[in-house]
């Protein structure tokens, strides 16, 4: 994807994206407005949001594909309205096997012009996103975006441009993350994600030590290496360091991917039909990278160390089994009852050690850990736990920002009781009720009282059918939204 401030005019593209209001559906050019007002005169097209026709009309020398896309009403304009009708606008405009686009910013008075630029630049590369590397036909051709309209003037014309090049960045780190969690586990297991990982890090700026199997018992992560035992692909602790604000090095900011690529669910075996996409079960890893590829690009004025403990959940002879006690880093022990609830395993040491070793102050985790968390939520929403709702506050304000949309759940004491065991410190699971709330209290016994989240993405790292802007498969949430409190963060520290 590549996407220009008026790298090319709009005559010269194949294509021309415009959005449009209800009350503020016409343009200027004469023979697209007499086509717009005659379908709104047969109620063909209001500008209501979700609304998207085409048609094809003369220019100087050739004739172009137009696409209208309808943003509903202005008073009500967000910037995720914005994301949702420019990835229908590029979805439509590669069904026409268009390759030059041209898109009209939309002139409005709700969001700024930056935060508008970013959010069609998010749109448009979102939405025009597909994973064909094995397809031998693969028909995934490279996009160009030129972008212009009346939103852009002499004043504003640099801060647009840095709209821009942050929405190309995050859609770059989303697409990262959605690659990572799109390839198959006979790719993508502990050693490739290492080196991926690793990759990523000498692109984009930041620094990774990987950890095999000799140190991470040395450290004595117990929990993570009984998950881990069964592979042959033998475990890998991957450790992501960026450092942005050396003045206060001493404070740092904590993120741990959960990092199972391929989960089997072990002697508490999955039905066929759920072992298929356990491939997305290091969706929390794949999003911490992605997010520290933003996150160090940017050269925010933070300190971020990112954690996974990455492995295979097997099955052999000498795989952990259920009813055996196991111990941890943190010196708790732990009663297995289930062999499929191994994320929160491999998350509770990965904590203790980005608490313990790299000294973080606050620390968010991501996984995919519950199929409750897809039943209470459905496919849209994240399902977070939390010890400290300031905290909660500043990711939720940042996922309004984003579209990712987030949802605190409640943790009571009562819900604590639930994953005590009688013979050890904890038991692995607290039974079907409140599985979310117990699965992230669970790691939250690990935090030693640092300020903590607990992101859920079971529901939102893959999708089984198309969304707006993300098709089936992975979808890369949330890198977006914890670049945005990452970014906040680091703007008040200044």
């Amino acid at each position: 994807m590549d996407i220009t401030l008026k790298g090319f005019t709009c005559q010269e593209a194949d294509l021309v994206i415009i959005p449009l209001f209800e009350e503020k559906a016409e343009v200027h050019h004469e023979e697209t407005n007499n086509y717009i007002q005659s379908m709104k005169s047969k109620g063909q097209f209001k500008g209501a949001k979700g609304e998207i026709f085409s048609f094809i009309r003369k220019t100087n020398s050739s004739l172009q594909d137009v696409v209208i896309v309808g943003l509903g009403k202005e008073k009500e304009l967000n910037e995720e309205f914005v994301r949702v009708a420019l990835a229908c606008g590029v979805k439509k405009a590669k069904e026409l096997k268009c390759k030059k686009i041209f898109v009209r910013l939309p002139l409005n008075e709700e969001i700024s012009p930056y935060d508008t630029t970013r959010a069609v630049v998010e749109g448009l590369g979102l939405g025009s996103y597909s994973f064909e590397k094995y397809k031998s036909d693969s028909k995934n051709e490279c996009l160009t975006f030129s972008i212009g309209g009346s939103l852009i003037n002499e004043e504003n014309s640099s801060q647009i441009k840095e709209a821009l090049e942050e929405g190309a960045l995050l859609v770059e780190a989303t697409i990262i993350a959605r690659d990572l969690v799109n390839e198959p586990s006979n790719v993508i297991y502990p050693e490739t994600l290492a080196k991926a990982a690793k990759e990523v890090g000498e692109k984009y700026g930041f620094e990774v030590e990987v950890k095999e199997e000799k140190e991470i018992k040395a450290l004595g992560m117990e929990a993570f290496l009984q998950v881990a035992k069964a592979s042959a692909n033998k475990p890998r602790l991957i450790v992501m360091r960026y450092f942005g604000n050396k003045e206060d090095k001493d404070n740092i900011f904590g993120l741990v991917g959960k990092g199972l690529t391929y989960d089997s669910g072990g002697y508490s075996i999955k039905p066929n039909d759920g072992m298929v996409t356990m491939k997305s079960d290091m969706g929390g890893s794949a999003a911490v990278i992605g997010a520290l590829a933003a996150i160090s690009k940017s050269k925010l004025k933070i300190n971020v160390v990112g954690v996974v403990a990455a492995c295979e959940n097997l099955i052999s002879g000498d795989a952990y089994k259920p009813g055996e006690i196991i111990g941890s880093m943190a010196g708790k022990k732990i009663e297995v009852l289930n062999t499929d609830a191994e994320g929160r395993l491999t998350l509770a040491d990965a904590v203790t050690y980005i608490i313990r070793e790299e000294k973080a102050k606050e620390v968010i985790d991501l996984a995919t850990l519950t199929g409750a968390a897809l039943v209470a939520l459905g496919g849209t929403t994240t399902a977070v736990i939390t010890n400290n709702e300031e905290f909660y506050k500043e990711l939720e304000e940042a996922s309004k920002y984003t579209g990712e949309r987030v949802w605190n759940l409640p943790s009571f004491p009562e819900y604590k009781k639930l994953i005590k065991s009688d013979i050890a410190d904890l038991k692995n699971t607290g039974g079907r009720m409140a599985g979310t709330i117990t699965a992230g209290l669970f790691i939250g016994e690990f935090v030693e009282d640092k300020p903590w989240l607990h992101m859920d993405i079971a529901g939102t790292a893959w999708c089984d059918s198309p969304r707006e802007y993300s098709p089936k498969g992975g979808t890369g949430e949330p890198v977006r939204t914890i670049y945005e409190l990452i970014k906040r963060r680091s703007t008040e520290k200044k």
